[in-house]
């Protein structure tokens, strides 16, 4: 066990070493809220990769396939095929857009192009962006309590605390900057894991075939891609649902950011390059870690499915080598907390400090509100983390659901249709919103599919309705 902890130490050390060092360039909030816009194209991709896949990846995805069993690839697929679309529809014409108009955030992006002198959307995008993340920030949290329990059988209460801790400081100290380099580590962390402990597994578990032959041991609707559904529970519970995942890539600010962050569009394409071959490489892994983990320790091998992950570290490694492996999933909560950390972050100093009440506030007031704002937020989602009761997987997925629908289509729309109005836009963000809210909330709809597919479809049509309905924008300034 002291072997498991020195690993895990060592991973620890090396993050906040990168606060510490980092610090030092906090000049502006310019360079705390995208490092100044001088990122190249291979630390972003990672960064984006690393902060898109929170602490389900390596807990709440694993879990579910060990439930469900290949099953489980269609979201997989889904996931794959929406970051791959994001890349392409959104990154750099949102590079473009944002650079032109000098905005750090979304909701500054939002007001700027549809010259929203009212604020309306601004102050609608920030309070969206304050309530899903801080859900959002709390399942990260509730992962680093899973990990440490599973690991030491540490309280949970106690391993949420000491992950938010950790986040909180080095984002504190080197805002975007840190949060990068910082997203590098994990990023490549995240990916050995989900490469090298499936393969590992499958050895000890005496090769493929015995895998394959275990599965239709236990249950012949593990090997099943339909998961053993039918009809209408396969088509939109199973497959429309879980590739609807998919859709949620393009509204998600603490992803947007890193395209908003990239020094020029240029180094947007090399950026889909990197981005896409992380992908190949850990998706396919971080499902098959969860197809191993239930036929070679059974299905009763673990309490909690979101445990397996570290528990099959343990069996499988060295015990410093297990320390380091579980790392990965401490990263995976890390990576996105602390980017969720961020956006908040800007959320409150820049879209309503700033913009809203003190225009004329200087970069060193800013830059201090900045690190008061990142503590508050870290303690709201630490509390709301140790009271939560949900699993890891339907927790994110919610707030997952709340801004892929709200933001998705107002951005695609708003990059690609010269008719989408600032009224279309409002009418998006809270159709989104609201069909989120009432289809998680309704047992009879949620049961039907995945609340983020009627939500996203709902504020599209919402978007593109209502802009038809009310005067297009001004031309905008090149």
């Amino acid at each position: 066990m002291n072997s498991i902890l020195a690993g895990l130490i060592g991973y620890l050390v090396v993050v906040l070493i990168i606060g510490f060092v980092t610090y030092r360039f906090m000049g502006t909030l310019d360079d705390f809220l995208l490092g100044g816009r001088r990122l190249g194209a291979m630390l972003i991709a990672f960064s984006e990769r690393a902060s898109g896949e929170s602490a389900w990846f390596l807990l709440g995805l694993p879990g579910l396939a060990f439930v469900s069993g290949f099953s489980a690839y269609w979201t997989v697929i889904g996931c794959a095929a929406g970051i791959f679309l994001t890349w392409t529809l959104i990154a750099k014409r949102l590079r473009v857009q944002t650079g032109r108009f000098g905005a750090l955030t979304i909701p500054d992006y939002l007001e700027a192009r549809f010259q929203d002198t009212s604020h309306v959307l601004r102050i609608v995008a920030t309070l969206i962006i304050l309530v899903f993340y801080t859900v959002y920030l709390g399942a990260q949290f509730i992962g680093a309590g899973k990990v440490l329990d599973a690991t030491f059988g540490l309280d949970p209460r106690t391993g949420m605390i000491l992950g938010a801790a950790v986040v909180m400081f080095y984002t504190f100290m080197g805002g975007f900057l840190a949060v990068v380099w910082t997203d590098l580590v994990q990023g490549l962390l995240m990916v050995f894991v989900a490469v090298v402990l499936p393969i590992l597994g499958i050895i000890e578990a005496g090769g493929w075939h015995t895998v394959v032959q275990n599965l239709q041991n236990l249950n012949p609707a593990l090997l099943d891609i339909g998961g053993g559904q039918t009809g209408r529970a396969l088509i939109l519970g199973l497959v429309i649902g879980s590739l609807g995942i998919g859709l949620g890539y393009m509204g998600q600010p603490h992803l947007l950011v890193r395209y908003m962050a990239i020094k020029t569009p240029r180094e947007i394409r090399r950026g889909v390059l990197v981005a896409m071959l992380w992908v190949l490489l850990a998706y396919w892994g971080a499902a098959l870690i969860g197809i191993v983990g239930v036929a070679y320790l059974g299905p009763h091998g673990v309490a909690d499915p979101e445990h397996l992950m570290p528990h099959l570290a343990r069996v499988l490694f060295p015990g410093w080598f297990a320390g380091i492996v579980i790392s990965g999933a401490i990263a995976a909560m890390m990576s996105t907390a602390d980017s969720q950390l961020l956006v908040v972050t800007s959320a409150v100093v820049e879209d309503i400090y700033r913009k809203l009440f003190n225009a004329e506030a200087t970069q060193r007031t800013l830059v201090v509100l900045s690190r008061v704002v990142t503590v508050v937020v870290t303690l709201l989602a630490l509390a709301l983390a140790i009271y939560a009761k949900q699993l890891i997987y339907w927790l994110v997925l919610y707030a997952w659901a709340g801004l892929g629908a709200s933001f998705g289509p107002a951005i695609l729309l708003s990059l690609w249709w010269k008719r989408t109005t600032r009224a279309g836009v409002l009418a998006g963000l809270i159709t989104g919103t609201v069909v989120t809210l009432i289809w998680y909330n309704v047992p009879a709809l949620k049961a039907l599919v995945y609340e983020l597919v009627p939500a996203f479809l709902a504020s599209l049509l919402a978007v593109w309705l209502v802009s038809l309905a009310t005067r297009p924008p001004a031309p905008e300034q090149a």
